[in-house]
This record gives C-alpha cells, structure tokens and sequence, in this order.
C-alpha cells in the first residue's frame, strides 16, 4: 500500500479509500503548489527534470525566481478568470523558463493554495479545436437514435485520441454499469452489451468524477512521483482532487492489470448535475495523449451530455404531453359517469395507453376490482395492507413486488412489478397497474461478485481477474417505471382525486392553466419541423410524375424542390429567422442549378428583403421557374430569362419573369404540381397575384407581392448570398469499385477524414486506414502496404510530397487532393499525377477513383 495513506484498504474502508490524498503525481509533468502570496511552498520530486532546480532550491522561493516574467504574468491572468471551486484553467504551448521549451499548463485552487500542473506540450500546432468540436458536434447531431447517437460519440473520441478502446458506459440506478456504445481497434474482442457491477467505481471515486471530469492513467507501470514535502505544516497531505496528474491507487492499477490495459483516459458524462456515465478509453500499452487533445475530447464529452441532456428531455415532454392529453379524456369521461372509476376494464384500457401495464386493480372502501394480469383478490388485499404503511398518498412503485410483500413470489409471472397511484386523501383507496414477470438474462464482464482475500490486514478487496463474460438469470423482476411514468402517474392521481373529491372550479381552472403551458411548450418546440414536414409530405404527394417518367427522373425532381427549401432556409435561418434579400434567393437557385447557363439569367431590381414566408414560397415558385425553363422554355436553347423588380404605387412588390430567344412556347397540356406552385403559390400563400402567359414569342409570369412581407433594408444587417456549389454531372457510382481494396487516406482534419472514411466504405474499400501526419504515414507504409492512397497535399506545416515519394518508389497508385484549386503547384517528378478538387464527394471520388484502380492492373 502507498505509505501516505492514513489506514489500509480492506473490505471496511475500501470506500473510504483516499484517492484523492495519495500524495504522488504521474511522471508525464511535474506539479508545483504556491502560497496566496505566491511563494513555492510543495512541488514534485521530479521538478528538476523540467525547470532545471532541484526541490531544494525551490521551496520558500518566490514563482518570480523560477518562471519567466512573462510566463507568472500569464498564470496570475488565468488565475483570474476562476469560477467556483473545482474550476480548472488551462495553458497550452507556455513558455515557462524562458528557453523556448513548451509546456501545456493546468492551474486551479485548493485550500488557498495555487496549483500548477505541467507537462511538455507534444502537439506543436495542434490547429482549431474549436472548430474541431464543433465538426464533432454536428456529425453527432446527424444520428438518428440513440444507439447510432453513442457509437458515432464513442467513434469521434476514439478518432480523436487513438486509443485502442471507446466505451460509453451508462449507468443505471442501482449504480451498475452498462456499455451501451464502443469504438475498438478490431482482433481486441469487443465489451459492448457488458454489465460492471456498482463496486466497480466506488462511492468516493464517483464523487471525485464529478468534480474532476477527465482523468488519464498514461503507464500503469510507471513509477509515481513523491511530492514533498509530503506534508503541510498542519500535518495534511496535498489534496489532488482537481490534479490532471494524480497518481493510481494500488487497486485501481491491479483493476486494469487484470483487464490487460496499459494506459487509461475517462471522461465523465454528467447530465442534470447527476453522474450518468463514463467515456471510457483502454489501450494495451502506454499512451499519452497531448493535454490539448485531452481537453478538446473533455470539452466534446461535455457537449456530448449536453446532446444526451436535450434528446431525453425531449422524448420525455413529448411523452408526457400524450399522457396528459389522455389524462383529460379520463377526467373528461369519468366527470360526466363517475362509476366509470369503478370499471377496471375501462381503467385498463386507457391507462395502459399513458403507462403501459399487464393489468389493472381496483381499491375503492374495501371493494376491489381486477382487469388482465393481476394476483388474484386476497393477493391483492395483501398489497393494500402493505401500502397503507408504506405510501403516505404518494405515488409508489416498484419492479419486484415480493421485496414488499414476500408472499408475492407466488403471482411474480402474471405481476412481479406495480405502480401504485392514491386516489383518495387517505391511503385506502388505490388504482394499481401490474407488470409481468420479465426472464432476462444480464452478461456481466466477470463474477460481478469481487472476490476477498485474507492478508497482515485482515480481509482485503480484490480486484477480479477475470473479464470474460458472465451470465446472470434475473427472475421475480419487472422492467421498471420511468421517472417519466412516474410523473404522469402523480398526474393521473391528481386528475382522479379531482374527480373523486369534486375539486372547485379554482383547481379546474390552475389546472388548465398549467396544461395550457405545457402545450405552448411543446407548440414552440415543434412547431417549425412539423410545418416543413407537412410542406414536404404535400408537395411529395401532389407531385404526379407525366406518364412515362422513370423513378430516379422522379426522385431528381423531389430532390430539386427539397434543396430549393433548404436553400430557402439556410438563408431565412442565418440571423435567428430573419427577412433575407431576394437577388440571394435568385443567385443560390440559378448558380446551383444551371451550371454554364448562369450568364443568360439577367437580374434588375433594387435590394428587397423578404420575410421567411415569402421567401419560402418564392424559392420554390423560382425553382420551378428555372426547371421549367431549363426543360422546356429559353434555357433549354440559347434564349435568355430576365427577372425584374420594382414597387408599384400600392408599396406592393411587383416582380416579372421574362423569357426570349427560345423554342415556341405552347400552353401546357396538363396541369402539374410545378405549373400549380407557379400560379397559386403566391395568391395562396401570401395573398397576393399571379399572371402568366404562354406567348409563343417567349413565357411570361408577372407576380405581386404584397407589403406586409417585406423588410425595410435599412431596419437589417446586408447580408451575403450564400450560393452553394453547382451540381456535379452525374456519374455512375458502384459499391463494388474498390472491393477487396486496401486504402490510405492522408488527411488532418478530423472530421473531414471521416467522411472521407465513411464515403471510400461505401464505395467497396476492404479497409481505410487514416493518417494525418507524414511521420506517422510513412511508418505506416512500411508496416502495412496499400493497394492505392489519397494524399492531402497541405498537412498543416507540412506536405504530403515525401509521402508521395515513398509510395511512387514501391509502386503503390496515388493521387493528391486539394482545396487550393489551380494555384497549388505540384514538384515536377508529380505534375501527371491526379489530383482530386476538395470538398471531397462520393461523385468526384467515384469519377477519378476507376483511374487509379486501372493503374493497379496495369
């Protein structure tokens, strides 16, 4: 046992073992603690190997004798901006002596004294983590469910720092464990699906992962530093709470030795101020990530809760408004025939839509009533007797009826599990919903049971050596109620109290006032994604193809008038959902859709904004315009579309298409979804007018637009166009292009890199293996050759020209890509190679992608 430790650790104080006292750092840095007034008073044994002093020559020295003026200036600047106390500040790539050696520095309080932390910075230009976490960020909000929510979290860590092992731990409420997502290096077996028993993380190691939020373990075998002196002048150790370098406990180390793991990082997932769970990292040798990386994925775990936070919250109010709504039709329906309460039938049947059950009772003055599964009477008046001493007229539940009432056991496969809900001011009279027995099975890594071993000490906790799953039956249990059935099951008992008691008219009213909240809330919340759902569903069911047209034609067609929406969108949502200008409307639809026709599209008008409805219902009007124009009308040819604005003297916005120079117009011979939108849009939508005419000298339509959409430019900020890239001609894309192949991928951007990934799987490729630097992709080659590499060519401070040439001598097929466009020169030796314009998609990948095989068969 580590000697600064007051008492052994054995079964009776293992959790109370000091984890936070242990006295000792990790050899990665050094640890210097100052007095308010900033005098040395502790530091690391190792500090000498940092700053170049011995401990002795530090101690009872001012900070000024040992740092950089500059550097102390920098601290006292961070110390400042503290907040709270378990705040943390950090520093990356310091300075501190003065000597052009960089340190990433941490710095925090504790008991009035001013702790600083170092460790050699390793990520010389580590880039923008900002922008980083917020790339990491938006491809979590893709997920469609939770499931694919917490393994694209646990892959973008893993990405992040490479460890072997990604885990997203959650636990339940009885402090168990599971891992509910994982990121691993493959042949290392998977975790995923595992259960960890609550004795895994003791009680005071889950207080210290919410106050301190990352930890990092970098070589379980290295060699912990003393700090000296090791106490204060009242006797105490350093308290290491907030350290990023605490050192192991014996225990902890022997954990992850039976684990077979090396190095360890975890992050804590702390959701409403509780511990929810743990990113957990494992790699099977020593590794140290730079600080700066452990912060970014600190930082990420943090908006990673945050997500966690806003989807449960979520499906929770959306759930508990429909168990509102039937909570009315109850009161409703039991108001006007109150022996309705007294119908378990009916109760079942429109509870178990709120909370779903197996079977309902009834207790009302002594008299009991039964629906589906239920014990049988006097079971059942067993369990009434037990909630008048338990409840107190609150709602009661629990998932194992028999830890209640011990002769339950006997009914545990029709009820294992009740919801109880008072429906009167005393505890005698009850609704009660039953659940049914639930067999499963939970795989545990390892006899959750640790282990006990007799020592000089008495009986000591062992960590269990083995992993391999366990298998437990759990029998007598019914799944759980939700904290949200919960509180829908505390409404249903006020509704059924009103009911029962006669509430006044007052309490009736409170409580529509407060169900008349909860709908604003929910209206707010999802009020625009239902209005563009509905947009959408109707313009896709309106949308009739001419006979003839095939599937993919159909779906171009669907796909255009989405993308004009979101083209729309993007715009009206650029400034918190403000008016837009028009010309931008007309520029984002014509340089995304027509390519080298742009030229022939004439514009003239002053600068008109736009409300969000009109700007909505234009750029699909405009949209339908330039497709038809392109299909049918003057873009088909070589004619030209003039598009000109003005106001008329009604302050209406008057605005005219025109085309000329085309093939002769006819009027159409049907009336289709796109003639539809052109005419009626605007009248419908925006009241205001429409007029077209089939000239056969070219197509006209002239609209108007009344003033109550329009913005004043001077009452909003100008705004740039925000045009999107044209559309790529299309090209065949096959599944099967790079099967069987092995790809590099030369990339330093994170996020791009995994989408690159994601995009060279999908086009076949046996496997991806992403480098983003040229040391590491060198080594790379070496160890493992490809069958054909993509190269970016700017690696931050560097290029990938050395990578190129290591893979032209041995004959590996390459090309290069790049966002620099024509200015970027290549070196002579490479000027024939490929080279691929960024941003990287799945068309331009799959055009140039068949060259660079035929090289391989070549």
């Amino acid at each position: 046992m580590n000697k600064t430790w007051p008492d052994p650790v054995d079964l009776t104080n293992c959790d109370r073992e000091p984890i936070h006292l242990l006295g000792a750092i990790q050899p990665i840095g050094f640890l210097i603690a100052l007095s308010s007034d900033w005098m040395i008073s502790r530091v690391s044994a190792n500090v000498e190997q940092f700053v170049g002093k011995p401990p002795a020559d530090l101690i009872g020295h001012h900070i000024n004798t040992v740092f950089d003026p500059d550097a102390v200036h920098s601290l006292r600047n961070r110390l400042a901006l503290l907040r709270g106390p378990d705040a943390l500040e950090r520093m990356f790539r310091c300075d501190l002596i003065g000597n052009g050696r960089m340190f990433d520095i941490a710095l925090h309080m504790v008991d009035g004294r001013v702790v600083v932390e170092g460790e050699p910075s390793s990520d010389q230009q580590y880039g923008d983590a900002t922008g980083t976490v917020r790339g990491m960020i938006s491809r979590l909000d893709q997920s469609r469910d939770m499931p694919a929510f917490f393994n694209e979290g646990a892959r973008q860590i893993r990405a992040l720092i490479g460890f072997d092992r990604v885990m997203v731990y959650r636990f339940a409420k009885d402090g168990s464990g599971e891992v509910v997502a994982e990121s691993a290096k493959s042949g290392i077996g998977s975790f995923l699906g595992l259960h960890y028993p609550p004795t895994d993380i003791p009680k005071q190691a889950r207080e210290l992962y919410k106050r301190s939020l990352l930890r990092v373990i970098t070589d379980i075998d290295a060699q912990p530093v003393p700090i000296v002196p090791a106490l204060d002048e009242h006797g105490k150790p350093l308290d290491l709470s907030l350290s990023v370098l605490r050192s192991v406990s014996p225990i902890h180390i022997e954990y992850l030795r039976n684990m077979g793991v090396r190095a360890s990082m975890s992050i804590s997932i702390i959701v409403e101020g509780e511990f929810w769970g743990l990113v957990a990292c494992h790699h099977h040798s020593p590794r140290c990530p730079s600080f700066e990386r452990r912060s970014v994925a600190e930082l990420f775990a943090q908006m990673l809760a945050m997500r966690i936070e806003t989807r449960e919250r979520k499906e929770m109010v959306e759930y508990e408004h429909r168990a509102r709504e039937i909570s009315d039709q109850l009161l409703g329906a039991v108001a006007s025939d109150e022996t309705l309460l007294r119908n378990p039938d009916w109760l079942f049947d429109i509870i178990s839509r709120a909370i779903p059950a197996n079977g309902v009772a009834v207790a009302i003055n002594g008299s009991y009533a039964l629906s589906g599964h239920t014990p049988d009477t006097q079971g059942f008046e067993r369990i009434v007797k037990a909630l008048n001493g338990t409840t107190a007229s609150r709602v009661f539940a629990t998932d194992r009826i028999s830890q209640l009432v011990p002769e339950a056991i006997e009914h545990a496969s029709l009820a294992a599990g009740m919801l109880a809900i008072p429906i009167s001011r005393t505890p005698r009279d009850y609704v009660v919903l039953f659940r049914s027995e639930i067999l499963h099975t939970v795989r545990w890594a390892g006899d959750p049971h640790k282990p006990v071993e007799y020592g000089p000490n008495g009986p000591r906790l062992t960590p269990r050596k083995s992993f391999a799953e366990w298998k437990e039956l759990v029998e007598g249990q019914a799944r759980p109620f939700t904290p949200s059935e919960l509180r829908v099951a505390e409404t249903l008992r006020s509704t059924l109290i009103e009911v029962a008691l006669r509430m006044s008219s007052v309490a009736s009213e409170e409580r529509r006032q407060a169900a008349s909240r909860q709908e604003l809330l929910i209206a707010e919340l999802n009020h625009r994604v239902r209005n563009i759902l509905s947009l959408i569903r109707g313009m896709i069911r309106q949308s009739k193809p001419p006979e003839g047209t095939t599937l993919d034609e159909f779906v171009t067609m669907i796909d255009g008038r989405v993308h004009a929406l979101a083209r729309a969108h993007n715009q009206i949502t650029d400034d918190n959902w403000g008016p837009a200008p028009l010309q931008a409307l007309i520029d984002a639809e014509a340089d995304a859709f027509l390519n080298n026709k742009r030229r022939r599209v004439f514009t003239e008008g002053d600068n008109v904004l736009l409300n969000p409805q009109a700007f909505s219902t234009l750029a699909l009007v405009i949209h339908e315009l330039v497709t038809n124009s392109t299909k049918y009308g003057s873009l088909s040819a070589r004619g030209q579309v003039a598009i000109r604005w003005h106001f008329n003297p009604d302050g209406d916005l008057a605005l005219r298409w025109t085309e000329s120079g085309g093939p002769p117009v006819k009027p159409p011979t049907r009336q289709g979804f796109g003639t539809t939108i052109i005419e009626h849009s605007v009248p419908y939508d925006l009241g205001g007018s429409a007029t077209l005419d089939y000239a056969p000298d070219g197509f006209t339509a002239s609209f108007t637009i009344p003033p109550r959409h329009l913005a004043k430019p001077s009452e909003v900020r100008d705004k740039p166009a925000k045009i999107e890239p044209h559309h790529e001609q299309p090209v065949a894309v096959s599944g099967h292009m790079l099967t069987g192949l092995d790809v590099l991928l030369i990339e330093d951007s994170l996020i791009i890199a995994l989408d690159v990934e994601d995009i060279l799987r999908r086009l076949g490729a046996r496997d991806v293996v992403t480098e983003g630097n040229v040391s590491d992709a060198l080594q790379r080659i070496d160890t493992s050759r490809p069958d054909i590499a993509i190269l970016d060519i700017n690696l931050g401070d560097h290029n990938s020209f050395d990578i190129a040439d290591r893979l032209a001598a041995i004959g590996v097929p390459f090309m290069f890509a790049t966002g620099y466009g024509e200015q970027m020169v290549l070196p002579e030796k490479h000027r024939a190679r490929i080279v691929l314009q960024k941003p990287y998609t799945i068309a331009s990948l799959a055009r140039r992608l068949p060259e660079l095989v035929a090289m391989i068969e070549a």
